[in-house]
């Protein structure tokens, strides 16, 4: 079977929850005998298209931002909605699964799908819905009305969770949702050392507003005053990562806190998360969370925020973690706790994680490209 995936940021070139399952998926599946094309920006030297660990992969058009003034550019998303036309209509993929956002490039997707009569597949991570008057202001309109042209675009539907579900099926996107979640593999990190440089608390992700971080930065200034000693490591980088770094400096808490931005790869970030005692993920916004399911395969509980857009707290048991109020001292008495309790509850977040390792969901996605 020849697959195409669509999506503008392409791993590991650019990190992220989206980027990382598309790579995950598309090396399995080609390794299982399937050929695997990606159409994304060219986030890379030299030709256009390439061939990395078994994917094609096509750069469609040049790299833009994926950011302006810390939002997603409206601007390159119709950018690369544009490009990746041509490039999908020369192609003969017997199915293509383009995900949700940002967009412009469903409506591609659409027209080449249709064009050559396959099956479209459109994988959801979130459904915005009101939260684009949020993000948006009045303009919000704008944003809502064409997340709801890419809905009844007729395409079989993906969520990444069970929260997503119930979002699509909530604003009338379809019926039969599949789930289909992000995974991880087991193998690899249980072979991955701890990196020799150890942390109390850690968050591993996009420094973007959603992300919180400032709740994290204030929840350690409270628990400063108790834990003088305790260390917290922010992996990541993004528009948010100046601002936070002077409200650390205003706090001093350079002591405590360090910026360690972008790692140079995915191993580093794991070595980092098993060399620290909890996983703090802040998000009001997060379409499902594979940092923090990778951080329960390394034993650590999870601390994050009990908001009806974050799906991380579909992960969250009383074996696994905590979830608080989107507050710093709410944050701060759940990770005092996570902290206390992150011995006894390694083995049960090491289980919960088996369940979704990326051999089996590639097994679910397969079985869903075939029907």
């Amino acid at each position: 079977m020849k697959i195409a995936y669509v999506y503008d940021a392409v791993y590991p070139y650019i990190r992220g929850g989206v980027e990382k399952r598309i790579g995950e998926l598309a090396i399995r599946l080609a390794a299982r005998g399937h050929e695997v094309h990606l159409y994304g920006m060219r986030c890379w030297e030299g030709p256009a298209v390439i061939e990395r660990d078994g994917v094609i992969l096509h750069g469609v058009c040049a790299p833009r931002a994926l950011y302006a003034g810390g939002r997603r550019s409206i601007a390159q998303a119709v950018w690369f909605g544009a490009k990746v036309l041509g490039p999908l209509l020369e192609s003969d993929a017997d199915v293509i699964d383009c995900q949700n956002f940002p967009y412009f490039s469903c409506f591609a997707a659409k027209i080449a799908s249709s064009a050559h009569r396959v099956p479209l597949v459109i994988t959801w991570h979130e459904v915005w819905g009101d939260y684009w008057y949020e993000y948006l202001g009045w303009r919000g309109v704008f944003g809502k009305a064409v997340e709801r042209l890419v809905g009844n675009l007729g395409a079989r539907s993906i969520a990444v969770s069970e929260a997503t579900k119930a979002q699509l099926e909530e604003a009338g996107f379809g019926s039969g949702v599949t789930v289909i979640p992000n995974g991880i593999d087991c193998e690899r990190i249980e072979n991955i050392p701890p990196s020799p440089s150890t942390s109390d608390v850690l968050f591993a992700g996009r420094l973007i507003a959603e992300k919180n971080v400032d709740l994290l930065v204030e929840a350690i200034a409270l628990l400063r005053e108790t834990m003088p000693d305790l260390r917290c490591v922010i992996i990541g980088d993004g528009p948010e990562r100046a601002r936070l770094e002077q409200r650390v400096a205003d706090l001093d808490l350079e002591r405590n806190i360090e910026f360690t931005g972008f790692l140079p790869d995915h191993d580093s970030v794991i070595a980092a998360i098993k060399a620290s005692s909890i996983f703090v993920l802040p998000s009001s916004r997060e379409g499902f969370g594979i940092a923090a399911l990778e951080a329960m395969a390394c034993g650590l509980p999870v601390v994050t925020l009990d908001h009806p857009r974050n799906a991380v707290r579909g992960l969250i048991t009383d074996q696994t973690g905590f979830s608080c109020a989107a507050d710093g001292a709410d944050l701060a008495e759940a990770i005092e706790r996570a902290i206390s309790s992150s011995g006894s509850m390694a083995e049960a977040c090491r289980e919960y994680a088996k369940t979704c390792d990326w051999d089996l969901v590639v097994e679910h996605l397969e079985e869903l490209y075939h029907t």
